[in-house]
């Protein structure tokens, strides 16, 4: 444990970090999961195309934010663009 106040201080702002951290992380996965379990169910294209507009949101956040490198961001974005693109084409 810290001695020094201001270590003190960096130990519960790096805590609340990466609580929210965490958080936004969780909501991202849970964005991704759900585009794809949509896909796999086979539901209306209308349905996909709002879960991946939110799922996108999520992931431009968390860029913008420092959650997520911008790289991570766009390598998520592009495979869950090519697999609605994937399940269209076959439909």
């Amino acid at each position: 444990m810290p001695q020094i106040k201001s270590a003190k201080k960096r130990v519960l702002v790096t805590e609340r970090n990466r609580q929210r951290n965490m958080a936004y992380k969780s909501a991202v996965r849970t964005a991704v999961k759900n585009v794809l379990a949509a896909i796999s169910d086979e539901q209306e294209p209308t349905a996909v195309s709002e879960l991946l507009k939110t799922a996108y949101s999520l992931i431009d956040r968390s860029v913008v934010k420092g959650i997520l490198h911008k790289s991570t961001g766009a390598r998520m974005k592009s495979r869950l663009t090519k697999a609605v693109n994937k399940v269209e084409a076959a439909a």
